[in-house]
């Protein structure tokens, strides 16, 4: 099928609106806000309507089947680059591409011999959340400088990078089975460029903060996975998409609400 050349257009404009709105939650707000927000289902909201866009809805959503399961790779990818990029600068950022991307590949290859269910996906990934949650516990909390603002090309390199991984993942999908194309779905299409910018240009510490927490914005992306695969076929991909953000809106709030009470708990605690 010929993509229009509208959506293309769609698809670069809003990948680059989303990178460069997590790099100000970044420098503005936490890293701690920013890696529960890298968990929301931004890209994999992208890269499934414009397969089922491309493709078909039917396609889109029995992707976002294996998509649930998926999500396990991208906490592989996490683990990979915090294992690998322990330096800061150009060579931190090359080696946590590297063992990144070999964590993903591996994790992502095992995943599609299993013929996943909405059920055995989502308990896969919610099995590797408290995992990878457990495993992280000692990792330190790092907040970016107030102030440390990014330079505009760097920003325009992880802009592009974000376009262009859509750009592969949705291209591939035309050639792979659903199996592969879901879990490519999950491949974290925000989080990978946010975290090679934000290694640039504040180093190392900050990185592992935002992988902590990503874990713990899984549950969003979820959320929003399994709701369009049961949305995409009968709603259409607008309404199925408007459903799945809705979904994941109210888990990510009620997740926020219940930290906050626990960080307030905490506080008044004798």
């Amino acid at each position: 099928m010929d993509v229009p050349f509208s959506w293309q257009l769609t698809k670069l404009l809003v990948s680059i609106s989303i990178v460069l709105g997590l790099s100000a939650i970044a420098v503005r707000v936490s890293t701690r806000v920013a890696g529960l927000l890298a968990g929301y289902p931004l890209g994999t909201a992208i890269t499934l309507f414009f397969i089922g866009a491309e493709i078909s809805p039917a396609f889109a959503a029995q992707s976002a089947v294996h998509t649930l399961a998926g999500f396990t790779a991208t906490l592989g990818l996490g683990a990979g680059y915090l294992a690998c990029g322990r330096r800061d600068g150009v060579s931190g950022v090359l080696w946590g591409t590297l063992g990144g991307l070999a964590a993903w590949l591996i994790v992502s290859s095992l995943l599609t011999l299993v013929d996943f269910t909405r059920f055995t996906g989502t308990l896969t990934t919610l099995g590797a959340i408290v995992l990878f949650t457990w495993l992280y516990r000692q990792v330190p909390e790092n907040r970016v400088k107030t102030g440390g603002a990014f330079s505009w090309p760097i920003l325009a390199l992880r802009a592009v990078l974000a376009a262009a991984i859509i750009f592969l993942i949705t291209g591939l999908a035309h050639v792979l089975p659903p199996a592969w194309a879901g879990v490519m779905a999950a491949f974290p299409v925000t989080m990978y460029p946010f975290l090679v910018i934000l290694h640039l240009t504040h180093g190392v510490a900050p990185v592992a903060t935002v992988i902590k927490h990503y874990p713990a914005g899984l549950g969003s992306l979820l959320c929003y996975a399994l709701c369009v695969s049961l949305t995409y076929q009968p709603l259409g991909l607008a309404w199925g998409t408007l459903a799945g953000f809705g979904v994941a809106s109210l888990w990510l709030m009620a997740w926020m609400q219940w930290q906050a009470w626990r960080s307030h708990r905490s506080a008044t605690r004798p």
